[in-house]
């Protein structure tokens, strides 16, 4: 059954279902986007029917069945970015599943509220049973010492962070190459810019696929409708606008069903053009 914070969906034969972790509600000011004046970013907030210098930023998992294996792609925040997020294994739960039938985990990138869910704060392993696959470039980068240096101070605790999630289990972690199929059924995708290794991915079953976007579109109502927008969060913004009007070129012309990890709830549906940017439809909200 679909559920509050469960929607399932078919992609072919596999069943995809969105695990909503929760919300954050982050304050911005004019410094947010490096390419756009705050005036600009709290008119499309506006435009979107949201207060301005607030940026409510949903976080949400997906979990594939593939009829052979479970796969999760990313793993939600565990309560430790936001106190208003935290919920994703309340809704696995809620879907039928325990973590110890995870098979695969997959990583989009290295930032806290994608990876915080693999540990509890007390360093415990959440998903006891799962393999954990993650891009290389990533691992590369977040995982080395010497590349921490010089950057600014909240850059530094994502390293920190990194080390923590993943030290102890580094020989448990299976790096790949992006571009490679890491499950069958599920391709990766280099998506740059973001971060190092950022990475997207696509689920390919009989004639449907869906482009899990993790985080190249951020906000719909802002990236989506402006792409060249550069967020702060970008850490190559330049890069980050090339792989956005690249993936959102590939979804639109394809008609291919879309699920990025910030967008409301159940974050998926259709991407097509307006104007010089991009506008989402979201999926109708049905029974399976």
């Amino acid at each position: 059954m679909q559920g509050p914070g469960v929607h399932r969906t078919k992609v072919g034969a596999f069943q995809v279902t969105a695990l909503y972790d929760g919300t954050w509600s982050l304050p911005i000011d004019g410094t947010f986007v490096r390419n756009a004046s705050g005036g600009a970013v709290n008119r499309a907030l506006a435009n979107a029917f949201l207060p301005p210098r607030v940026l409510p930023i949903s976080f949400t998992a997906l979990l594939v069945n593939t009829g052979t294996k479970l796969v999760l792609i990313d793993t939600g925040t565990a309560g430790q970015v936001a106190d208003t997020a935290g919920v994703m294994l309340d809704n696995l739960k809620i879907a039928g599943v325990t973590p110890d039938q995870i098979d695969t985990i997959l990583i989009s990138h290295f930032h806290p509220d994608h990876i915080d869910g693999l540990k509890t704060k007390d360093g415990a392993k959440v998903f006891a049973k799962a393999e954990i696959v993650v891009p290389e470039p990533e691992w590369a980068f977040w995982m080395n010492d010497a590349k921490m240096a010089g950057q600014p101070k909240p850059v530094q605790r994502y390293f920190l962070n990194a080390k923590r999630i993943f030290g102890d289990i580094a020989d448990e972690v299976r790096r790949f190459k992006p571009g490679a199929e890491v499950v069958p059924g599920i391709t990766s995708i280099p998506a740059y810019g973001h971060t190092p290794g950022h990475t997207a991915f696509a689920i390919h079953s009989g004639n449907q696929s869906m482009l899990a976007m993790s985080d190249t579109v951020r906000k719909p109502y802002l990236f989506a409708r402006h792409p060249d927008w550069q967020p702060i969060f970008d850490m190559d913004g330049s890069l980050a606008v090339k792989t956005r009007r690249r993936m959102l070129d590939r979804a639109a012309a394809d008609r291919m069903l879309v699920e990025a990890y910030h967008f409301p709830f159940p974050a998926s549906g259709h991407m097509v053009r307006r104007g010089t940017g991009y506008e989402l439809v979201p999926v109708e909200w049905k029974p399976l």
